[in-house]
């Protein structure tokens, strides 16, 4: 049971789960963080949707944040030919998982900015632009990092809760796939606040 009372969705019998939760109970401070996610995860960028899904997974994981890691997984898992063991592997081998260089150089620098901004070193930096990253890919992996963990410490720092069953997590993924994170907020509010 999160800390503070979230409207009841009745669809679930209880609130909605993790951030969806946070944002059902306070649209104004949804809509920003909404945009912001939106444009770092779906907008236009040389890094694949996929890819940058898989930067908010990992940051969550190290996290230990089960919701956002569950969710942005499947969503990263969609967007990746449902590849489920890619995604388990960013989290927990990253080194040795079967991406580009260049992503791995950029996971590198978002587990730095998890571990606070400041670890982040020049020779990171050069590394990733050595493996191909340009500057705004750089830029946006630190603000995706920054981003999911402020989320994660949103989540859990107001005790929401995380489902269970991955398939919740599968289905969801699809509509934000196909409709993005504020479709999916606004259709959320849209249950608790008619």
């Amino acid at each position: 049971m999160a800390h503070i009372q979230l409207p009841f969705a009745p669809e679930l019998g209880r609130e909605f789960p993790g951030i969806l939760g946070l944002m059902t109970f306070r649209p104004e401070t949804a809509a920003p963080i909404n945009e912001l996610v939106n444009v770092l995860l779906r907008g236009d960028s040389s890094l694949s949707r996929g890819e940058r899904e898989l930067i908010a997974t990992h940051v969550s994981w190290r996290n230990d944040c089960r919701f956002c890691q569950a969710i942005h997984g499947a969503v990263a898992a969609a967007q990746l030919g449902d590849d489920e063991s890619l995604v388990h592997r960013v989290k927990t081998d990253w080194q040795s998982a079967e991406i580009s260089n260049k992503l791995k150089a950029l996971l590198n620098i978002a587990g730095k900015v998890q571990l606070g901004g400041k670890h982040v070193t020049l020779d990171d930096v050069a590394e990733a632009g050595e493996q191909g990253a340009t500057d705004i890919e750089i830029h946006d992996t630190v603000l995706i990092a920054a981003v999911f963990c402020m989320a994660n410490r949103y989540v859990d720092g107001l005790a929401t809760w995380a489902p269970e069953d991955p398939a919740m997590y599968r289905r969801n993924a699809a509509t934000i796939v196909m409709h993005g994170y504020v479709a999916v907020t606004e259709a959320a509010t849209a249950t608790v606040h008619p």
